[in-house]
């Protein structure tokens, strides 16, 4: 482990000194773990603050039509088909993605964990491993990745585990953590989140298949001859997961990617949308999409850029290996950064008042050849969890759950 000395040094050299400023009230437990925190954490990151406010340069967007539900209701017979084939061969996983803490919801616990039932206990995670079982109790459990963070591992697996993994088989899951990285201040200071604990987040959504590497799983992949990845989201609590039609569909297209999309509600709608960025896939987010672009139409008079995707994605997983040594923008992302100042007060901003960097699947999405965008009912796969009231929050997900036929 770095010793006192070795971090100063290495702290002295990114210009965060003050990391260390209350090193001599810490109990030794204390100590140690900031100076393992300061040994893993990449100081680096922070010189991305100078990019604040300027925009990353984007290429030339155009439409990319999704495959709509009347060509899938067509097909659905082979597409499950050739998915269940998929799945009892041990070629697909699922991968949640569940490093986040329930903050926006009013919870201190892991957002997975949070109580979405009314009558009942439901939690978010019972409801996302319910809705995998229905693919898996027919066919054959699927590994199931768990992505956690620093923040909420512990928690996380302890809870899991108490619950007996609600019902799925616990051999078939596998744990790992997301790669976190500092917080700042305007000025490229990192906060400390407690006398002894760096601020820190994850490193977004794009991530998870680095994290992956790094915790050696990649050899897992290969001894179980795993091909195709399912990432989803803890947020959206009606989504399917590991739908054999999605996978049977990625397979029959034979492209890299798929992405689950709903139909937009409206062309303004705050939903990042399926695109080509210069011929290759990708995703224009909502506020880049101009007036032109809403108001864009396809050869059948539709909007063009209409479906909006709701972070639930089928990656071929060669052709992640291929692209994963290749350099992802890192966005700046002005946020609410909760710290102790100089006094070792605590400081809980009602504004935004630093950044956090994060790394966005959309710039996964471009670095790869193809993607079929796969229309879904919003009623039936799309029910996010994002707030604790009004759009997208836990009082819209019960309706919505509620209408699926699910009992609270």
């Amino acid at each position: 482990m770095m010793n006192y000395d070795a971090a100063l040094k290495k702290l002295r050299e990114a210009g965060q000194e003050h990391v260390l400023r209350f090193f001599d009230t810490l109990e030794d437990a204390e100590k140690e773990g900031l100076l393992k925190q300061i040994e893993k954490t990449d100081f680096s990151v922070l010189q991305n603050i100078r990019h604040r406010g300027v925009p990353l340069t984007r290429g030339a967007f155009s439409p990319l039509a999704a495959m709509e539900l009347p060509e899938i209701e067509a097909n659905r017979a082979q597409f499950t088909k050739t998915g269940e084939e998929a799945i009892r061969a041990g070629k697909v996983a699922a991968v949640l993605l569940a490093g986040g803490m329930g903050t926006r919801l009013g919870s201190d616990l892991p957002k997975g964990m949070f109580n979405i039932g009314e009558t009942k206990t439901i939690y978010i995670f019972q409801r996302l491993i319910e809705n995998l079982r229905e693919v898996t109790d027919a066919l054959c459990p699927v590994r199931l990745f768990i992505m956690t963070s620093e923040k909420n591992h512990d928690v996380t697996v302890r809870f899991l585990k108490e619950q007996n993994f609600f019902g799925y088989p616990e051999e078939k899951v596998t744990f790992f953590e997301q790669d976190m990285a500092p917080a700042c201040d305007y000025d490229g200071k990192v906060f400390m989140e407690a006398k002894d604990q760096i601020a820190t987040s994850p490193n977004g959504n794009a991530g998870w298949y680095v994290s992956m590497i790094k915790a050696g799983l990649d050899k897992l992949l290969r001894e179980e001859g795993i091909e195709w990845l399912n990432i989803f989201s803890v947020d959206n609590v009606l989504q399917r997961i590991a739908e054999p039609a999605f996978v049977g569909a990625c397979i029959e297209r034979r492209v890299e990617c798929g992405a689950k999309v709903v139909r937009k509600n409206a062309p303004d709608e705050a939903v990042g949308v399926m695109c080509l960025e210069d011929g290759k896939p990708s995703i224009v987010e909502y506020y880049d999409l101009t007036k032109e672009m809403m108001d864009a139409k396809d050869e059948k008079g539709e909007p063009a850029y209409n479906f909006g995707v709701i972070l639930n994605y089928l990656f071929y997983e060669p052709a992640l290996q291929r692209i994963v040594k290749k350099e992802l923008p890192l966005h700046v992302v002005e946020k609410k950064i909760a710290h102790i100042d100089e006094e070792g007060n605590e400081v809980r901003p009602e504004a935004p008042n630093g950044c956090k960097f994060e790394q966005l699947v959309l710039d996964m999405i471009h670095e790869l050849d193809s993607c079929l965008p796969y229309e879904v009912v919003r009623e039936h796969d799309f029910a996010p969890v994002k707030n604790r009231t009004g759009v997208d929050s836990v009082d819209t997900a019960r309706e919505l759950l509620k209408k699926a036929g699910i009992a609270l």
